[in-house]
């Protein structure tokens, strides 16, 4: 195995090969990040971690991932408190520590080629144990970098998220491995052939997939409605009610045109009982005169806390269903959380409620695709700089349970996408008159996929596998046989 001290021998040139991996690695975790550094920036990482020496790799990674990481601080200070801002970073970068410390442990132990299984197996387990314990899931993984390359993204159908970061972290660290232990390593030849089949067979299968002729479907016309200006509990009626005149005209131009389905964002305002008995009354006639399905997020205080629902409404003006937000965003402390999913009829086909965050969790897009959703009504607020990573991974739920996705998001991004990730209407949000978007979009039955079906098999056996890698990477093993004969018995 090659073995370079710090990169040469030169702390300086270690040096500064680690900042400019990490300032790399900033291309790759940034809110919109560049999609094909991410198959090839954390190949540098690894080589700089896996031919420092023992004194310096860990160094040299800090900083590297430091550097990394910290880049998207800006954007965690409009969301969450400094000092919160400080252990996240610290966090993410302990994450790319502990990740590449493991694969380099393994590529020591045993140098053989097909440790290079040990790096994509370990990040495919951390963010499915992320997913599953931690108040904001999996956000931001490194499979969403791929979210605008449809053809690697189709491998979401078959094992979620899961499958996708496994090719996106596989490859790099087979590159990496191939520079470090050489061609003629054990193994080394069927790992790399096996990596690059692995990634062709996925390419050909989104191909495929992309390229498949659409089921026959009815068109159905949606109008999105979106205006950034929030309506506090404090909020004058003449502000107030400035904006409510001017979803008024938004939904009877929409209506005009020949939208069926009208959504409009999360949490248009936030409001006490009374005020929403009259918001629910006025949408309700909205809906009635405008002769559309309506959907409209709302926020009501109540006894126990702040209710973040989205509310529809029938062309006949009835009040038909209230859905509430599960999985609250960091600003939303004393809100009360939801627990119960909302699927309705909406133009002869199956239309299910979520909101905002709520799509960021694979659990819940997939909860929505086993009660065969062909669907999904999304009504957000972004915080301006996540515009495109929350509509990109609220998209993938689409991809992974095969149904439309219909995005409203105040500070982000109207987007509809179709159940292949597609976009088929975009455009930025805006403030006061605001942004209105149209689109016609067939809408098929449902269409059923391996992941809905199985859920996250691939991840939670990342997990275990793992754990066992872990475990025998440390244990300390026996000397051959012949060898214990030579030394005789333990005394």
């Amino acid at each position: 195995m090659a073995h370079f001290g710090a990169l040469g021998g030169s702390k300086a040139v270690g040096i500064v090969g680690a900042v400019v991996v990490g300032v790399l690695l900033r291309l790759v975790v940034g809110l919109e990040p560049v999609w094909w550094m991410a198959w090839l920036v954390p190949a540098l990482l690894l080589v700089l971690a896996f031919t420092a020496s023992e004194r310096w790799w860990r160094p040299l990674t800090l900083v590297a991932a430091l550097i990394g990481v910290s880049g998207n601080g800006v954007y965690y200070l409009r969301v969450i408190p400094a000092p919160i801002v400080l252990l996240v970073v610290a966090g993410q970068t302990l994450l790319w520590m502990f990740v590449v410390s493991e694969s380099r442990r393994a590529l020591r132990r045993w140098r053989t080629a097909w440790t290079a299984l040990v790096y994509p197996i370990l990040w495919v387990a951390v963010d499915t144990l992320m997913a599953a314990l931690l108040p904001d899931g999996n956000w931001a993984s490194l499979a969403y970098t791929q979210s605008d390359v449809l053809a690697i993204m189709q491998t979401a159908s078959l094992f979620g998220i899961a499958g996708v970061l496994f090719l996106l972290t596989l490859v790099p660290s087979a590159m990496a491995t191939a520079v470090v232990l050489g061609r003629d390593a054990k193994g080394m030849t069927a790992m790399v052939a096996g990596t690059a089949g692995l990634l062709a067979a996925a390419v050909m299968f989104g191909t495929a997939r992309l390229e498949a002729p659409p089921p026959a479907a009815p068109l159905t016309r949606f109008g999105l409605a979106v205006q950034d200006d929030p309506i506090g509990l404090e909020a004058t009626a003449h502000y107030a009610n400035a904006i409510r005149e001017q979803y008024d005209r938004q939904i009877a131009a929409l209506a005009a045109e020949g939208a069926r389905v009208v959504l409009l964002p999360e949490k248009i305002a936030v409001t006490s009982p009374p005020a929403a008995a009259e918001w629910q009354a006025h949408l309700a006639a909205q809906a009635k005169t405008q002769g559309v399905w309506l959907s409209a997020g709302m926020a009501m205080q109540t006894a126990d806390g702040i209710a973040n629902d989205a509310w529809l409404f029938t062309p006949k003006g009835e009040w038909d269903a209230s859905y509430r937000k599960q999985f609250l965003a960091p600003p939303e402390r004393g809100y009360v959380a939801g627990r119960e999913y909302v699927v309705r009829e909406v133009e002869g086909a199956r239309y299910g409620i979520a909101i905002c965050k709520d799509m960021h969790f694979a659990t819940l897009g997939r909860a929505y695709g086993q009660q065969r959703a062909a669907v999904m009504l999304v009504p957000a607020w972004d915080f301006g700089l996540d515009g495109w990573l929350g509509s990109r991974m609220t998209a993938a739920r689409g991809i992974e349970n095969g149904y439309v996705v219909v995005r409203a998001a105040r500070e982000g991004l109207l987007t509809v996408t179709d159940a292949r990730g597609r976009i088929l209407a975009e455009q930025p949000s805006g403030p006061r008159p605001g942004r209105s978007l149209r689109v016609d979009v067939p809408v098929p039955a449902p269409m059923a996929t391996l992941y809905t079906q199985v859920g996250n098999l691939l991840g939670w056996a990342c997990v275990a596998l793992a754990a066992l890698v872990m475990w025998r990477s440390r244990v300390r093993e026996s000397p051959p046989s012949e060898v214990r004969a030579a030394i005789g018995p333990h005394r």
